[in-house]
């Protein structure tokens, strides 16, 4: 037989026992003798038997499946969360898919349906935005939802991710204590959770607690060209200092003001917001706010276990610490 004909059936009259007794081997239950286990396990890997997750599932309710939203598969920033999930996901013996939202065609929430529709068993939202069709979407189902490195605007799900408000703000005066005034906060979607009620407000308090005027706040810059782009605006504005969200814009920025012949941070003072690795191999290197990503994820993962177990999960909004990796790109290294 082939290897994708092979069914529990076909195990269960080889080895000569019921098709519950083959469940009970596959799922790990200990109330099968020995020999009984070894004789039908030999027969799995003589067949090379798979079972199907989805199957089980259907006598179950559940398919030990876990999906993970993302907007950016090339993104480091996601890729390190991912990375604690994965393998808190491995040890408590979780599958993942991962769907991208990334240009796609179909809107967020025919995206976020067809993940469920896959019948997992839990859901790890990533993206930085969380746009109500997502919010509508989520709220139609049963299935546990935990965000992942964002927040959502009332607290409604769960969430992992650090205090941004207090790490921009302490960015911001390490930058105003080397002697920066013209300062400017450089984003990605303005719209976005994180960016409305926590960095921009932090930055416009900060500003107007020291007397430093409206200050600059640019949006929508999201990848190595826009911040390649945004050096002229700068100059324009007399911005000397400036913490941008995104590494790869961070990056763009750092490569535009040395190709125009200025020096960091002697003319040009930043600060990336997320310390990924694309951060520290770059020449100067960023200082940068360093985010537990691998912690995030991980955490994540494992209150996603305990929703799904239905067990108590005492705090459903986790902060976690972060630290501001002093480098090269600024003065007080």
């Amino acid at each position: 037989m082939r290897k994708q004909e092979i069914t529990i059936y076909d195990v269960a009259r080889e080895a000569k026992v019921s098709m519950a007794t083959v469940s009970r081997v596959v799922n790990g239950n200990t109330n099968v003798r020995k020999d009984t286990r070894e004789r039908v396990m030999k027969v799995i890997n003589r067949l090379h038997y798979q079972p199907n997750a989805v199957a089980q599932g259907l006598a179950s309710k559940r398919t030990t499946t876990v999906g993970l939203i993302v907007p950016d598969l090339t993104n480091l920033y996601f890729a390190e969360l991912s990375k604690g999930i994965d393998d808190i996901a491995l040890l408590y013996k979780y599958n993942i898919i991962i769907t991208s939202i990334e240009n796609r065609l179909m809107r967020e929430d025919q995206a976020i349906q067809g993940l469920l529709n896959k019948q997992v068993d839990g859901v790890i939202y990533m993206s930085d935005s969380l746009p109500e069709e997502a919010v509508t979407a989520f709220k139609r189902t049963d299935t546990p939802v935990v965000l992942a490195g964002t927040k959502d605007s009332h607290s409604e799900f769960p969430s992992v991710a650090i205090d941004y408000k207090k790490a921009d703000t302490e960015a911001l005066n390490l930058l105003y204590n080397d002697g920066r005034k013209n300062l400017a906060l450089v984003i990605g979607n303005p719209d976005t959770v994180v960016n409305a009620q926590e960095r921009i407000p932090a930055y416009k308090k900060f500003m107007k607690d020291h007397n430093l005027g409206e200050g600059h706040i640019y949006s929508n810059i999201k990848d190595h060209s826009d911040g390649y782009n945004l050096l002229s605006q700068l100059e324009q504005d007399g911005i000397d200092g400036v913490i941008v969200t995104r590494d790869v814009a961070a990056v763009g920025l750092l490569n535009s003001a040395i190709d125009a012949g200025k020096k960091v941070p002697a003319d040009l003072e930043i600060i990336t917001a997320s310390a990924t690795q694309i951060a520290s191999v770059v020449r100067p290197a960023l200082t940068a706010v360093r985010q537990p990503l691998y912690d995030i994820g991980a955490v994540a993962m494992r209150m996603l276990t305990k929703l799904m177990n239905n067990e108590e999960v005492p705090e459903k909004q986790i902060e976690l610490p972060y630290e501001i990796l002093k480098k090269q790109s600024t003065t007080n290294e």
